[in-house]
């Protein structure tokens, strides 16, 4: 006897369950819209199966076996709870509810990501946001996080489906006080000289990525340089004229409007990032998840987290 649940198992106890209502194959094949002799054979795989007869048969009549009316008492349970369960993701999808684990990269999470996501509280207020806020890579799977907000190149897209926020130029900068006295870098070579503020990750610092006018990529590596695993603190070190350090656009883009920041090497711009919506493939998102995935492609496609192309 198999024990294994199939498709072919939840129809078979479909076809039984009118059958059993119903008293007759016949009946029971005009309300599915099949043969007499499908429902028949349905329902003979179904005792093969179980190992057991649910119906009486005879040329007159049909009825449960004591196995029979058992087993349909459990089959209209389990509908019952199925039923329930359809209703209440039903109802969820106008009025979401319950806890939603997202896990953003810092900067961006508190300065575009929070105001997005507070909104949708305002609006939605049974549904919990648990938010965790950091620049390393982390396992979604393992962590058991729902979604993960993330910024670069994603180093396996096998077990993740991926939907793009945006694009992020890097930009290279530095205070206007720290350019006047030091000076102004125009290559990489000239770079070596100055105070260099870098990621950290991992024990190692984040290469800058360049790439100059019609040549290949290059990594830089500061041989001396401040090295800091938080994008906000990065921030606040070049705000104070610690040294230059590369930034997407997103983050620096009011400093610069306001002149506290200035670009430098623009002709070393490399090709833009990705800033990611990323889940598990394995995880059907629920209406509390998909709906946050849904305003934050609204959002994207309004330009809010920088150019999409």
């Amino acid at each position: 006897m198999s024990t294994g649940f199939t498709a072919e198992s939840l129809r078979g106890i479909t076809n039984f369950v009118i059958t059993a209502k119903s008293n007759s194959f016949t009946e029971a094949a005009e309300q599915l819209g099949i043969t007499k002799s499908a429902v028949g054979k349905s329902v003979a795989r179904l005792e093969e199966r179980l190992g057991t007869r649910l119906f009486h048969r005879s040329t007159r009549k049909l009825s449960l076996t004591s196995d029979g009316e058992a087993y349909l008492t459990s089959c209209l349970s389990a509908l019952e709870i199925l039923d329930s369960a359809e209703n209440t993701l039903s109802r969820r999808q106008d009025n979401p509810a319950g806890t939603v684990r997202i896990d953003m990269p810092a900067s961006f999470g508190r300065n575009l990501m929070m105001p997005v996501l507070l909104d949708i509280t305002r609006r939605f207020p049974a549904l919990r946001l648990a938010l965790t806020f950091n620049d390393r890579l982390i396992d979604p799977v393992e962590e058991g996080v729902d979604l993960v907000l993330r910024l670069g190149e994603l180093q396996s897209t096998d077990e993740l489906i991926a939907r793009r926020l945006s694009r992020q130029r890097l930009l290279l900068c530095a205070t206007p006080a720290y350019l006047e006295q030091h000076g102004i870098p125009t290559d990489t070579e000239t770079l070596k000289k100055h105070c260099c503020i870098m990621g950290y990750r991992r024990g190692a610092p984040l290469a800058w990525r360049f790439r100059p006018a019609d040549e290949r990529e290059i990594r830089f590596i500061s041989a001396a340089a401040h090295q800091i695993s938080d994008g906000d603190a990065m921030l606040m070190a070049c705000l104070a004229g610690a040294g230059i350090a590369q930034f997407p656009e997103s983050m620096v883009n009011s400093h610069l409007d306001a002149g506290t920041l200035v670009t430098l090497m623009a002709d070393h711009t490399p090709e833009p990032v990705e800033l990611n919506v990323v889940w598990p493939r394995t995880r059907h998102l629920i209406p509390k998840v998909r709906l946050i995935v849904d305003e934050l492609l609204r959002k994207a496609a309004e330009g809010h987290f920088g150019p999409l192309r």
